[in-house]
């Protein structure tokens, strides 16, 4: 007997793609996809009552209907309803529109009443053939976030049915719900399908009791998830290092040729009691620009590597973990501290040599890119991972680090440094499970930098300040943007600036540094200027991070409004790092956006990472600041971290009670709400 054919594989439609395409792939998801306004079918508007720019729906029988061939070929159709006449004029139609709407059929329509030469109409009305007495809409219609190949209607029955079988039976004990919030499955059936009557501001901005149940449940589960991942650190053991009196952490201090301010006492304090702790360090490090980050790093690597132990240091980009490297060898090596170099650019017996030091512990410090992780880097016995610029990391990279430790049975400490500082807000929403420390002093003798907002047609004279600067003896960076959807655009803005300031510089060195040249070639360019031989260096933004040229007293950072305002903060850090007034000039193409407008303002009015970062979290909302923690994916859909305090504090004062209690339930909330991305809070 022939063997039986497997049954075809049915495809999938286009608008089913687009579901998975979308992420609705669950009933739950469908469920949780809300709309993004509604319209009203709920009532029919007497055509002699239609205002003009009003958006209504009339219904009325066809009068005539024919097609006009004017500038364009139009399908005009007239209807009646008694109380008056209204045009309905179509731009774009198939025969099939023309051969519905024929005379004596009648129509119900929407859209936005004009008034025309020829009396009111509407332009592309919404419309739907109909029985005199049809029954309307009971409630508002929702109007979903769709893509082209998903149309309204199809995602309005999909959503339908969906709710109808989503798991939205209660979790949570009755008496952990905030009195005033309705059921879930009553706030979700209300938010798809509102009464008539419904108070549409109170849908559209959110704060309707049904949208703040969603909200409360979705931080809940955040909250459930950080505090989870807390406990489970908790449980993992860490070698506890202590620094002895007198050793390496002291001889470092002593050796320095400069005093710690009294943050960065503070932090240090913080840091040292974390390491000597048999639980893994999980901790954020936050200083301004040029708080003195890497020095605290180095202390805390004295505490790790005077106990016997080996550290890490990450850093995004070869130049920062480069500046990093040669910091930290002027300060470790004459105290008999051996430091392995390792980026992508390390190859050949070089590289096998770096490996080597670290598999076996000759070297006690590994500093470099994210080549550090790779699999074939082995360390001995790791016991500190520093990451530079953690937001820069994804969650992945981050694991991988803390698993490089050989004894499965421990975990190394981890410490993570960010020059963005993070709102207070954010820190209990996204970094709720880390410890946070703060520089919240600038050392002595930094001089704080003016930065001034010009037009691009100021451009000439911007040139000139930078002539007149560069004959005092001054150096200058010239910043272009990295224009992400052509890296030849970039590299042309670059190089045309680079032969604009030569030409007008005559006489001196100006650099070109980008994101394409060889890392050779790149430690050439920084080397030239570090050492004062360049006086100008136009780069785009590869120099953002850990570049530290104390002379450098003047930037100018080109099209600043391409650039995120987090970004322009830390690019302008670049200078006022010597006792030299400076300057920051910021050239904008306009017309400028609202967000535009916004970010050159906050950087014109201060220079306090803290209130930068405030301001971001305003204008762009949380994702940058999570960076790779969202790893694509917001974590937070529904809630405001502005607006919706209350109910924050009121998921984190839950949270304890729900996971000593009522396990089970919690699980199933951070499963319902999260799924896979809670694993993105464990990093």
């Amino acid at each position: 007997m022939p063997e039986a054919l497997p049954a075809p594989v049915k495809a999938k439609s286009a608008p089913q793609k687009a579901m998975e395409k979308l992420g609705l792939l669950r009933d739950i998801d469908l469920a949780l996809h809300l709309p993004l306004r509604y319209e009203d079918e709920t009532r029919l508007t007497p055509i002699a009552e239609a205002r003009d720019g009003d958006t209504v729906q009339c219904e009325g029988e066809i009068v005539e209907s024919h097609i006009e061939l004017r500038s364009r070929r139009q399908l005009l159709v007239r209807i009646d309803d008694g109380s008056a006449q209204l045009l309905l004029r179509f731009l774009h139609f198939y025969p099939s529109h023309q051969k519905s709407l024929a005379a004596g059929a009648r129509v119900r329509v929407r859209g936005e009443i004009r008034g025309g030469f020829f009396g009111r109409e509407i332009v592309h009305p919404t419309f739907k053939l109909v029985n005199e007495g049809a029954p309307l809409a009971d409630s508002l219609t929702p109007v979903y976030p769709t893509s082209a190949a998903l149309p309204q209607a199809y995602l309005r029955k999909a959503v339908g049915s969906a709710l109808q079988r989503a798991p939205l039976e209660e979790i949570l004990p009755e008496q952990a719900v905030p009195r005033q919030l309705p059921a879930l499955r009553e706030a979700l059936m209300f938010l798809h399908h509102p009464p008539p009557q419904a108070r549409l501001s109170m849908l559209e901005d959110h704060s309707h009791p049904a949208w703040q149940r969603l909200k409360f449940e979705e931080l809940l589960a955040q909250q459930l998830s950080q505090l989870q991942a807390q406990r489970e650190r908790a449980r993992l053991r860490a070698p506890a290092l202590r620094g002895r009196r007198g050793g390496l952490h002291e001889q470092l201090l002593a050796a320095l040729p400069f005093t710690l301010t009294g943050a960065q006492q503070r932090v240090c304090e913080e840091i040292a009691q974390d390491l000597a702790r048999p639980q893994p360090m999980h901790r954020l490090l936050q200083g301004d620009v040029g708080s003195g980050k890497t020095v605290v790093a180095a202390l805390a690597a004295a505490v790790a590597m005077a106990a016997g132990w080996q550290c890490a240091l990450m850093a995004p980009t070869e130049i920062l973990a480069e500046q990093h490297f040669r910091k930290l060898i002027v300060w470790l090596e004459p105290l008999g501290i051996t430091v392995a170099w390792l980026t992508g650019s390390v190859k050949g017996k070089a590289r096998q040599k770096m490996l080597d030091a670290a598999a076996s512990g000759a070297a006690q410090l590994v500093v470099g890119t994210h080549a550090v992780i790779e699999d074939k880097v082995s360390f001995a016995k790791l016991g500190l991972a520093i990451i530079d610029e953690q937001h820069r990391f994804g969650v992945a990279q981050r694991l991988a680090l803390r698993k490089k430790l050989a004894s499965q049975a421990l975990e190394p400490h981890l410490l993570m440094m960010s020059a963005t500082p993070i709102p207070r807000t954010l820190a209990m929403t996204y970094f709720a499970d880390l410890d946070v420390s703060t520089i919240d002093e600038l050392p002595p003798g930094r001089t704080p930098i003016v930065t001034k907002v010009f037009a691009d047609s100021k451009r000439l004279e911007v040139v000139a300040k930078i002539a007149d600067e560069v004959a005092r003896g001054a150096q200058v960076y010239w910043v272009c943007p990295l224009i992400e959807e052509s890296e030849t655009l970039d590299l042309k803005n670059a190089t045309e600036t680079h032969a604009e300031l030569s030409a007008a510089l005559a006489g001196k060195s100006v650099g070109l540094l980008h994101g394409r040249m060889p890392p050779a070639e790149k430690a050439a360019v920084m080397a030239e200027f570090s050492s004062g031989r360049m006086s100008v260096l136009v780069a785009t933004t590869v120099i953002e991070v850990g570049v530290d040229v104390p002379n450098a007293s003047l930037m100018v950072i080109e099209h600043a409004e391409r650039f995120g305002l987090s970004q322009l903060h830390q690019l302008r850090g670049r200078v006022g790092r010597g006792a030299v007034a400076s300057v920051c000039v910021l050239l904008y193409t306009g017309p400028l956006s609202d967000t535009g407008k916004s970010r050159l303002k906050a950087m014109a009015e201060t220079n306090d990472g803290f209130e930068i970062a405030r301001r971001d979290l305003d204008i762009r909302g949380p994702g940058e600041f999570m960076g790779a923690r969202q790893s694509g994916a917001e974590l937070l859909r529904f809630a405001d971290l502005q607006e919706d305090s209350a109910l924050l504090q009121a998921a984190r004062r839950l949270a304890p009670e729900l996971l000593d209690h009522h396990p089970a339930a919690a699980r199933r909330q951070v499963e319902r709400w999260l799924g896979s991305k809670a694993e993105f809070l464990k990093a």
